[in-house]
Order: C-alpha cells, then structure tokens, then sequence
C-alpha cells in the first residue's frame, strides 16, 4: 500500500480533498445555510456537557489531518468546478479504519441542501468506496443512516451497497439514540 496524506480524489468536475484552514470562511458559510436541513441527521454528543464544547473550525481540521496522516479516518470536504471555479458543496468520511483481520471502515456524509438530488453524493461515495478498495485494500466499508432518510438511502443503494439490518440505538442523532439501517459493500478483490 502507497498510502500519503493528503488525498485527493477526482471524478471530472468533482474534487474530494481535505478541508484546508484558509477553507473556513466557505465551511461556516454552508453550515450555517443548511444548519436546520442537517439537524436531524447530525450526529449529537450526550454528556456533552461533561465533555466541554465542540471544536473550533482550526481544531477540527487539525484533527482531521492528524487522523488522515495515521489512517485513522479521512474526511474530505466535497467540491465540484464550474466554469473554473470551485464550489463546496458537502463534506465525506471514510471514518473507523481498522486494518488486520477485519480491514474495514465507514462512510459518512452530508450534503448543502442545494446540490441534494444530483447525484453528486452518490459520486461522492462511489469514489471514496473505489479508492478504499482500491488503494487502502480494505475488505469491508459500511453506511449507517437513519430509516428515516431517504435520500441517504437512496445514496447508499445507488452507490452500490447492500442492505445488511438494523442497528437498534445505535447513535446519539438529534438529542437521543436512534437506530440506523445498515449498508454495506464489500471488495470485489479477495486480499489474502
């Protein structure tokens, strides 16, 4: 495996890369815009006043290098080019990566309410899905997402990944334990 941090992912105009410091001022901007769109889909922390407040935009990114650059997780800001200009529209996690025996990981995702529905995040997941395979050599990476969300669902299946079950009170989502529907997609290469 030649591995290197960063990673930079292309298929035609879409780009995914890790989100860089000098992209806070864009990141807050569609955060804030999609703030109510997100809320019931977001992961949310249960004891979070035990654990202090969430992270500074320089401190997320500086985790998410961190963890890039020990293959711990990737997550990649989203971007598609139009007429020479960049646009970001979303952020994706190839999250949970465990090498060995098990050689497996997770994705997840959010989109700007904007670009929903255009299958650029069904891209999204086929290209991080691909590189995975491809580069990282793992065996097995999952989607979890809330039976509620179609077009997560929609995603998923699009991108090729099969349903697998139910995962009861599997995430603290929008202030309480919330199950999650299982999908899957597995290596078409055996890596013995």
């Amino acid at each position: 495996m030649d591995f290197r941090w960063p990673v930079l992912i292309k298929d035609h105009e879409l780009t995914l890369r890790p989100l860089r410091l000098r992209d806070k001022t864009t990141w807050e901007k569609v955060r804030r815009l999609n703030r109510d769109w997100l809320a019931p889909w977001e992961a949310t922390r249960p004891l979070r006043e035990a654990e202090g407040s969430l992270p500074t935009y320089y401190q997320m990114v500086r985790q998410y290098n961190k963890d890039g650059k020990s293959m711990r997780q990737m997550a990649l800001g989203i971007w598609i080019t139009s007429e020479g200009e960049e646009q970001f529209i979303g952020q994706i996690t190839l999250g949970g990566i465990v090498f060995g025996a098990y050689r497996g990981a997770h994705i997840g995702y959010w989109i700007d309410q904007r670009y929903a529905n255009r299958g650029y995040m069904t891209r999204a997941v086929k290209a991080l899905t691909g590189f995975a395979f491809r580069e990282l050599k793992l065996h097995r990476i999952e989607i979890n997402l809330r039976p509620e969300n179609a077009g997560s669902k929609k995603v998923a299946e699009k991108a090729g990944y099969y349903f697998e079950g139910i995962r009861e009170r599997y995430l603290h989502i929008d202030g309480d334990w919330r199950d999650h529907l299982t999908f899957v997609a597995e290596n078409p290469k055996n890596f013995n």
